[in-house]
């Protein structure tokens, strides 16, 4: 008997769990064959570590599932109406002689392609599924049962030609001689036609003469690169210079940002040199020791009296020069402070 079914994640399927006294057979891992509707199939490759075999991946959905051995009630297939059933994706592994027959067919051409009859048609594949089933209302009735179903790894159902049954290198049409190689097609006209001319050469060399002419090269005189080496040698001078002048650059905003090795090293290192090697007395012939000493004394004595001579010698006061009526005023007011002087002179000796 065939009847219709259920997923296991549908609503009911809880419901029915929950009740009692509700008439019910839960079988589990039963081995089935899956009835899916094929909507698209892709060749695929493997990873590097597997050495980028091919494989076949398909998506479907399911529309039948036939149990190896008929379920309560004689039920012999549950089915799924168009657009209820679950989604299928299924992975068709081939063998090393299935590779062979691929590669036989043009696997490595352009032109090689999955074939469009496995598409758009039911495929059988083997799986397994946990089932549950709801038994009749009532023995007189003519209800029929209920069955839930659940298949295992629907997502990834992995399949062979020996689980499945079908050979697919079959289907493969012949590309072997109407295909372009793979490698042939990222080769442009140029390419093509250089390989062949030097493979297939139309002259011997001594027809074309490669023996005088290899001497004439040899003979030649080789023609100047100067220009260019000179040009090369412009050009690193260049470069050279353009990383000196930043290094230089870099090396003069290190010392004015306080706090940095080379500013330490500029205030507290370098600009005390600077300023001792700006005091130094300038070079002069030897001369004997007590000679200079004395020499360096003196001179350190001129110039204390000087100093001392400048701190005591105040500075004079720049007068104006008087005019030609002041200075006959100041000779006529001379002239009456000696008369008055005389006068009282006089006076005293009388």
């Amino acid at each position: 008997m065939r009847t219709a079914g259920l997923t296991m994640n549908d609503v009911w399927a809880h419901r029915v769990l929950r009740e009692r006294g509700v008439e019910t057979y839960r079988l589990e891992g039963v081995t089935a064959e899956l009835g899916v509707m094929v909507e698209s199939l892709d060749l695929k490759h493997r990873g590097k570590e597997e050495n980028y075999r091919p494989y076949l991946h398909m998506t479907g959905e399911l529309r039948s599932v036939t149990p190896a051995k008929a379920l309560p009630f004689g039920i012999s297939q549950v089915t799924y109406s168009p657009g209820h059933g679950e989604k299928v994706d299924a992975f068709y592994e081939f063998d090393d002689q299935q590779l062979v027959v691929l590669a036989s067919k043009g696997y490595f051409t352009s032109g090689f392609a999955v074939p469009e009859q496995v598409t758009g048609i039911e495929w059988e594949m083997p799986a397994t599924a946990d089932m549950l089933v709801l038994a009749p209302s009532g023995a007189q009735t003519e209800d029929t049962p209920v069955v839930f179903t659940q298949i295992h790894g629907i997502g990834g159902l992995e399949i062979d030609l020996e689980s499945s049954g079908y050979d697919l290198a079959g289907y493969f049409a012949d590309h072997s001689k109407d295909g372009v190689p793979r490698t042939e097609t990222v080769v442009d006209a140029r390419g093509l036609k250089a390989r062949s001319d030097a493979i297939n050469s139309l002259f011997t060399e001594d027809e074309l003469g490669l023996d005088t002419e290899a001497k004439q090269i040899v003979g030649a005189p080789v023609p100047e690169a100067a220009p260019v080496v000179d040009g090369m040698s412009a050009r690193l001078q260049q470069v050279e210079a353009e990383i000196a002048a930043e290094r230089e650059q870099y090396q003069t905003e290190r010392a004015s940002t306080e706090g940095t090795t080379e500013n330490l090293y500029r205030e507290r290192v370098a600009a005390p040199l600077h300023r001792a090697g700006e005091q130094k007395v300038p070079f002069a012939p030897p001369v004997p020791a007590r000679e200079a000493q004395r020499d360096l004394n003196l001179d350190l004595d001129l110039k204390l009296e000087e100093q001392e001579q400048e701190q005591e010698t105040p500075r004079r006061e720049v007068k104006p020069v008087p005019s030609l009526d002041q200075r006959k005023r100041q000779v006529a007011q001379r002239a009456a402070d000696l008369d008055s002087g005389e006068d009282f002179e006089q006076g005293l000796g009388s």
